[in-house]
C-alpha cells in the first residue's frame, strides 16, 4: 500500500505521528506538507492527496488539519473521492469496512496524538467488505459520472 499524506499549518504534529506509525508498519509514504506554522489554505493540500489517490499513483490518503472538517469537504470535491472525516476508532473501522473510504481526515484540535494513532493504524488495517456494500458505493459512482 502507498499513501499520500499532508496538512495545514493545524495539523502539522498528527501528521508527524502518523508518518511515524506508516514507518512502523512498514507503509509507503509521500508527504505533501505542509512545512510551516504560519496559515495557509487547506485546499492546496487536500486536493493534491485527492488527485494522487483517484489518479492511482497511491491507494490512499491522509489528511489532517485544525479540526478535519475543511480538508475533508475539499477532497470530497475531487470526483471518485470518499473522505471520512474520523474522530473515533470505531467509525475508522466502519468507513472502511462498509464505505471503502480513500481518504482519512482528523482533525488536531479535536483529537489528541495518541487517538489519531489508533484511528489510522484501525484505518490502514482494515479492508473494504464488499457485498451489499459495493452497490451502495455503485450508485455514488453512477451519480458522480452523471452529474460531476
Amino acid at each position: 500500500m502507498k499513501v499520500a499524506i499532508a496538512s495545514d499549518h493545524g495539523g502539522i504534529n498528527i501528521r508527524e505521528e502518523i508518518k511515524q506509525l506508516m514507518d512502523e508498519l512498514k507503509i509507503d509514504y509521500t508527504d505533501l506538507g505542509c512545512e510551516c506554522d504560519t496559515s495557509v489554505d487547506y485546499p492546496d493540500y487536500a486536493i493534491p492527496v485527492a488527485e494522487k489517490v483517484v489518479n492511482g499513483e497511491v491507494d490512499r490518503g491522509i489528511l489532517v488539519c485544525g479540526t478535519g472538517i475543511g480538508m475533508s469537504i475539499a477532497a470530497n470535491k475531487v470526483k471518485g473521492i470518499r473522505c471520512a472525516l474520523v474522530h473515533d476508532v470505531f467509525s475508522a473501522k466502519v468507513t472502511r469496512e462498509h464505505n471503502d473510504s480513500n481518504i482519512l481526515a482528523m482533525g488536531e484540535r479535536v483529537i489528541g496524538p495518541g487517538l489519531a494513532r489508533e484511528i489510522a493504524k484501525m484505518w490502514l488495517t482494515t479492508e473494504f467488505e464488499g457485498g451489499r456494500h459495493e452497490t451502495r458505493l455503485g450508485k455514488i459512482t453512477h451519480y458522480e459520472k452523471k452529474h460531476l
